[in-house]
């Protein structure tokens, strides 16, 4: 990891020894001229967007900095990528074929856009897996109030709903949420999956398979969808010379990424080496859900109310900053003062920070760490 920079915002520069250092491309899709880039955000291919606000073929860094400085562009930030938009009409409309290589993790994703010519991002992402645990405590909680000799609704004898478990879904909708995302700033034509093989006879077939046809489904609305079987991904990256760590957990280029520029490129073509190894790093924000009331109760019997999505005035998750902390996300309230998480490992910097003290930037659904 490179060395951290101190962010500058709006012309004030945090000088506190405490405060956490974080890189500038963190910020998420912050707001137009709220932030000066810095020129370690130039280190990739830059995503250009055009006056129609559609998405075109990416830029070099040098390009989009006289872009900037001849106020023939903006730049902004989309979810953490650095990204520029044009305010004069483009000189040219062609468009090459972009393919997205996905290679899916039970833990741990990989995902790259790239054409013919160039690599232009490579991101690992945390895969979701909190949520069969949630919906087993909720489902705990429901059970136990039953029991309480207090009224209730009639229970409604099993509702078969027909659909996915939760947590199957909460992990292709989250696939599906990071592609969503790179099609409003690439102009993306084609998807290299890795289709995950199941084992028939298997209690986890059924969501399984329902759960990627219906992926599959929904990624056909973004463009034109290719499977690959693992074996012939093992074969692309044998023919390439490229190995795959055994650490499916480490942060680097050959845990997952490597998998998935093989994919994109086995549409694409032209390289026979990956041309661009940095990376992004994505971890979601896991916001709980309103309950009633706490699971324990406190002093004296009583219940505290307990998750949501709102913290006072700001929306849980979003980007702030502090004139101590610097750039931050929203997290948790409690009598009248919220605490803000860090941007690099999302844990808590403070639980008594000042609604006064804190500049709203944008909103966030994840945590980004450049390589």
């Amino acid at each position: 990891m490179k060395a951290q920079t101190e962010p500058t915002v709006r012309g004030r520069t945090n000088n506190m020894q405490d405060a956490p250092q974080v890189l500038l491309p963190l910020v998420g899709q912050c707001r137009r001229g709220a932030y000066t880039p810095s020129r370690e955000v130039y280190n990739m291919s830059v995503p250009v967007i055009g006056t129609d606000r559609k998405p075109l073929m990416p830029t070099t860094a040098s390009r989009a900095r006289c872009w900037i400085k001849n106020n023939e562009a903006v730049p902004f930030f989309k979810r953490g990528i650095f990204c520029v938009k044009l305010i004069r009409e483009p000189s040219a409309n062609e468009k090459q074929k972009i393919a997205v290589g996905i290679d899916p993790g039970s833990k741990k994703e990989g995902f790259t856009v790239k054409s013919t010519a160039h690599t232009y991002l490579n991101i690992q992402a945390d895969a979701i897996q909190h949520v069969g645990k949630t919906v087993e405590i909720r489902r705990n909680m429901r059970r136990n109030r039953r029991y309480r000799k207090t009224p209730y609704r009639q229970n409604r004898m099993n509702r078969a709903h027909g659909a996915l478990p939760p947590s199957t879904k909460s992990r292709w909708q989250w696939k599906l949420r990071i592609i969503e995302q790179l099609a409003k700033i690439f102009p993306i034509t084609d998807f290299v999956v890795e289709d995950i093989k199941t084992k028939i006879g298997s209690k986890l077939f059924s969501p399984l398979q329902i759960g990627k046809d219906w992926f599959y489904t929904q990624l056909k609305l973004f463009g034109s969808v290719h499977l690959k079987q693992g074996w012939e991904t093992a074969e692309l990256r044998n023919k390439f010379g490229l190995r795959k760590t055994t650490d499916k957990l480490a942060s680097v280029f050959e845990a997952h990424c490597v998998d998935s520029w093989v994919l994109a490129n086995s549409f694409t073509g032209y390289h026979m080496y990956p041309d661009n190894t940095r990376m992004i790093y994505i971890t979601p924000i896991i916001l709980h859900r309103r309950q009633l009331h706490m699971r324990q109760p406190s002093k004296g019997g009583i219940r505290k109310s307990y998750g949501g999505t709102r913290s006072i005035d700001f929306k849980r998750g979003s980007l702030v900053s502090h004139y101590k902390y610097g750039l931050s996300y929203i997290g948790g309230t409690r009598v009248g003062r919220i605490s803000l998480h860090s941007l690099i490992d999302g844990r808590r910097i403070c639980c008594n920070a000042k609604p006064s003290d804190l500049q709203f930037k944008a909103y966030n659904i994840w945590r980004v760490v450049y390589d």
